[in-house]
């Protein structure tokens, strides 16, 4: 870290309660000893709407709430911190390209929550102070400014400061691949950038996984892509926002391993299984997830998106129940072998890419196996007769 610059030591969160259109402080982040320790603020334990930020993660109570014994910071709070793309972004701008060993370490995940774009996924944002809220925002930029802005971070290059505010906007978001938000003629869109170390297009194959998916019948985010500068550029649409009267409310969302109560680094425990337990109990109308959840886990493994980590599913939080989003991040993986594993496991210890191990997994999901037999063969049908027609789409 540059020698003028402190890691902070605390941080306020705000959130956007269910149907506002303005944030309220909920409480505040300190770090103890290298764990962060939530406290909810007493305004906000006395208003008639406030929430729990998650249950039982961070329970309505009054005092010091430590995270789970597995974790260093409450992992629905880790949710709306930015992952790989979005701190790479902000090593750039704080420390310089090429940081490694140069003050990076030194930065904690206070920095990269106070320091990335304020519009990010869900209903929560993080401040230094609670008596007023200041939106980091960055300038609207074009797509050829931000592929720029992309590509240098990409290959180690200091970005200027325009650039640098062009992009700053998504670090924010999750994930590894260049990516920012937009505002675009009343939507709000996040865009995915082809990468400088591609070696075919890989936002068009998850542009095409995602359109397949639609007619496949799963729920998924609405998506468009073109060409700019030479480049695919994605345009997913956001669900976690909903415009009323001009003006944007925010819908709280929590990640699988959240909801799995798994840490960073225990995320290869992640288990299809123990979220259908989850989904059974705490889950609005779970028969129909549990349904939906089943095909987007034979979905991946027909389109060969072995990137279904516990973090690329996701689902609304309104303060008393879970209900599951759309689906998002269907890409099509390289392969080196003949088999491939998922990053979820499905069926006891097994993550094999296969149908049979799907198959095997019906009856976690109350499917019997003829229904989940028609579900893969219908799959199977509506890919093979629009994949050509997919692959010729941009919307």
């Amino acid at each position: 870290m540059t020698s003028d610059r402190k890691a902070p030591e605390s941080a306020f969160a705000w959130v956007w309660l269910p149907g506002e259109i303005e944030p309220v402080v909920a409480g505040r982040i300190t770090m103890d000893g290298g764990r962060y320790i939530f406290n909810y603020g007493a305004s906000y334990l006395e208003r008639k709407n406030s929430i729990p930020l998650y249950d039982p993660e961070l329970p309505l109570k009054r005092g010091r709430i430590d995270p789970l014994p597995n974790m260093e910071v409450a992992s629905c709070l880790r949710d709306s911190s930015p992952d790989a793309w979005g701190r790479r972004v902000i090593i750039n701008r704080l420390v310089g390209p090429n940081a490694a060993g140069q003050g990076a370490g030194e930065l904690n995940e206070l920095t990269y929550l106070l320091e990335s774009g304020s519009d990010r996924i869900g209903a929560l944002d993080f401040q230094h102070a609670a008596s007023e809220y200041v939106p980091r925002t960055s300038v609207q930029a074009s797509y050829r400014e931000l592929l720029e802005a992309a590509d240098r971070v990409e290959k180690g290059l200091r970005l200027t400061p325009a650039l640098d505010q062009a992009i700053h906007h998504g670090t924010s978001i999750g994930g590894a691949r260049p990516k920012s938000l937009i505002d675009d003629d009343g939507r709000k869109l996040i865009a995915k950038f082809s990468s400088s170390k591609d070696v075919y297009s890989v936002v068009k194959a998850e542009f095409m996984a995602m359109r397949l998916a639609a007619l496949c019948g799963l729920s998924v985010a609405p998506v468009s892509i073109f060409e700019a500068a030479g480049k695919n550029v994605l345009l997913i649409e956001r669900f976690d926002r909903v415009k009323t009267d001009g003006n944007w409310q925010r819908r709280a969302m929590v990640s699988a391993l959240t909801i799995l109560e798994l840490d960073e680094m225990e995320a290869r425990y992640a288990s299809y299984e123990d979220l259908a337990e989850r989904i059974r109990h705490r889950f609005t109308d779970p028969k129909e997830t549990l349904r939906e959840l089943y095909r987007r886990i034979c979905f991946n493994v027909l389109c060969g998106n072995t990137d279904d980590h516990a973090r690329n599913h996701a689902a609304f939080w309104d303060g008393k129940m879970l209900t599951l989003t759309p689906a998002y991040d269907i890409c099509p993986q390289g392969r080196a072998g003949n088999e491939a594993t998922q990053a979820m496991l499905i069926k006891g210890e097994s993550r094999m890419s296969t149908l049979a191990t799907c198959l095997s997994a019906s009856a976690d999901f109350h499917l019997s196996e003829d229904e989940a037999t028609a579900i893969i063969e219908g799959q199977l049908d509506t890919v093979a007769q629009n994949w050509a027609q997919s692959a010729l789409r941009r919307r």
